[in-house]
């Protein structure tokens, strides 16, 4: 699980530093596209929606490009032609990677992730190597400031949580995936505010990375998320505390 809380704190800060540029309003009118082409505009019916709308807003998404991005899916409006796809691969010291894709050009995108994984020194391997090694879950990321550990646990178990986890300077809530609206909405309730909330793909083992493997396995992953077409970047590696410290 350290694998994972490790790429998710680095993912929150580097959001910040990406929104300046757009990269992730262009992600995430991706992902409402997708989400309205699939299960249409209307919110109350379609949960994928209603969790990338309040991704988009979380980061001061404008209203306009949200409501374009909705039409845009719904076919009010040109421009859905998105297709999903799942990259698997290996990256160095063996790590397994996943790579949530939406492109309009499936043989533009995947030349350029095999090329990120080469670079790094893995490889891009066949449809289902290595996503049998992870769960989907749903994963909201509380910091410790809002709430003790107990009271979360009591408050999230209630609301259908598996499982509440310490990693550094936040909790991580896990539930099943179609928990994870009413574990959002206990939260709100309780005026808890959450890091992120998201569908996640966690790592069902990890593999622990030494000191020298650590930096290209971040360098790998940093590259694919910083990919125009990457949705979502999920791995299995494990980075001790005292190799993370060295490297920040």
């Amino acid at each position: 699980m350290a694998g994972h809380s490790h790429w998710a704190g680095i993912k929150h800060k580097k959001a910040a530093i990406d929104n300046k540029r757009g990269k992730v309003w262009s992600k995430l009118s991706k992902a409402i596209i997708i989400a309205a082409r699939d299960g249409g505009g209307d919110l109350s019916m379609n949960l994928r929606l209603r969790y990338a709308i309040n991704d988009a807003k979380a980061v001061s998404m404008p209203k306009d490009n949200i409501e374009r991005a909705v039409k845009k899916g719904t076919g009010e409006l040109e421009g859905g032609n998105l297709e999903e796809v799942l990259y698997e691969g290996y990256g160095p010291a063996g790590v397994a990677v996943l790579c949530e894709i939406l492109t309009d050009n499936r043989n533009r995108t995947a030349p350029e992730v095999r090329k990120i994984f080469e670079i790094a020194g893995g490889k891009l391997g066949a449809t289902g190597c290595v996503a049998w090694m992870f769960d989907r879950k749903g994963l909201a990321i509380v910091p410790k400031a809002q709430i003790g550990e107990e009271a979360l646990m009591e408050l999230a178990l209630e609301a259908g949580a598996d499982d509440v986890r310490s990693e550094g300077d936040n909790f991580e809530v896990y539930c099943e995936p179609e928990s994870l609206t009413d574990l959002q909405e206990a939260l709100e309730k309780a005026e808890i505010e959450t890091e992120s909330t998201e569908i996640a793909r966690v790592p069902q083992d990890t593999v622990e990375v030494s000191a020298g493997d650590a930096p290209k396995v971040l360098k790998m992953m940093e590259a694919l998320d910083d990919h125009d077409d990457v949705q979502n970047v999920s791995a299995n590696f494990d980075i001790p505390d005292e190799v993370m410290a060295g490297l920040e």
